[in-house]
C-alpha cells in the first residue's frame, strides 16, 4: 500500500510559534514533528508516501525531507491550498493513489500524531479487510479534543466531532485506512460550520455502510497540535530515548 501524511492546517492552537513555520516543523524532543508518522508509516512497510502541505512554509518540507532517501522511503507532495479541512487534503491524494501499481487502499496520518509500537498488523488487517475503512481509537482523558467513537457489542455506532459531553473515552486518532472509494465521496461533501471538509463525516460514511472496522491502541499515543500535547509528546519522547 501507499501512504499519505497530511501535514497542511495553520496550527493556530501553537500561535505564536506557527507564525513563522509550520506546525509539522516544531521539533518534538530531538525530530522534527513530520519525523514521526514517516517513521511509523515506513514500520507499516510503507515506502511511498505522499505530503500534504500548504501555507508559506511549504517549501522547507522539501529542504527538509527531499525524495526520502535518507528515510528508506520516496515522497511525493501535494500543495493545499487554504484551510479547508482534513477531507479537502485527502482528496489531493486522488492521483497518487490512482497511479500506483500497489492495492488501491492505502494509509492516511495526521502529521501531528506520535505514536509508539509497529502499526504493521494494523496495515496488514486493513489490506486483508474486502473493502471500506478501518480507524485507530485510542481511550484518552480528554476525548472533547478529538472525534469520539461510541462501540456497542464491538461495532462503531456512531462517531462526534469534539463532543462537549463525549459518549466514550474512545478517541479517534489520526491513522485511517481507506478504500478508493474515499475520493468519490469526499466529493459530495459540504463543508460544515466550521467551513471544513470534515474527517469524521467521512468515517461516519463508511460506518452507516457497515464498512468501518477498528482497533483500539494500547501502547503510547498523542497529537502534538497543542502546547500541552506537544509537551507531553517530547517528553515522553525524551524518557523512551534517555531511559
Amino acid at each position: 500500500m501507499r501512504g499519505v501524511v497530511l501535514a497542511g492546517g495553520s496550527g493556530s492552537r501553537l500561535l505564536p510559534l506557527t507564525k513563522v513555520t509550520n506546525k509539522h516543523l516544531l521539533p518534538v524532543w530531538n525530530k522534527p514533528m513530520i519525523y514521526y508518522p514517516l517513521e511509523t508509516l515506513r514500520g507499516m512497510g510503507i515506502t511511498e508516501i505522499l505530503i500534504v502541505t500548504g501555507g508559506d512554509s511549504s517549501g522547507d518540507f522539501l529542504k527538509l525531507l527531499g525524495n526520502g532517501n535518507e528515510f528508506g522511503i520516496k515522497l511525493y507532495y501535494a500543495y493545499q491550498e487554504g484551510e479547508g479541512g482534513i477531507a479537502d487534503a485527502l482528496k489531493l491524494a486522488e492521483g497518487f493513489v490512482d497511479d500506483s501499481k500497489y492495492d488501491s487502499k492505502f494509509i492516511v496520518m495526521l502529521g501531528d500524531n506520535i505514536i509508539r509500537g509497529s502499526l504493521l498488523s494494523f496495515a496488514s488487517n486493513f489490506k486483508c479487510q474486502p473493502s471500506g475503512a478501518k480507524i485507530l481509537l485510542k481511550e484518552v482523558n480528554d476525548p472533547s479534543r478529538f472525534g469520539v467513537a461510541n462501540i456497542t457489542n464491538g461495532i462503531i455506532t456512531d462517531i462526534i466531532e469534539k463532543p462537549k459531553d463525549p459518549i466514550s473515552p474512545y478517541a479517534v486518532t489520526g491513522i485511517y485506512g481507506y478504500d478508493r472509494s474515499v475520493f468519490d465521496f469526499i466529493k459530495t461533501l459540504k463543508p460544515s460550520e466550521r467551513g471544513e471538509l470534515e474527517i469524521t463525516d467521512v468515517n461516519r460514511y463508511y460506518m452507516q455502510q457497515g464498512k468501518l472496522t477498528y482497533e483500539i491502541w494500547e501502547d503510547f499515543w498523542s497529537d502534538a497540535g497543542t502546547f500541552e500535547s506537544l509537551a507531553l509528546a517530547s517528553k515522553y519522547i525524551k524518557e523512551l530515548y534517555n531511559g
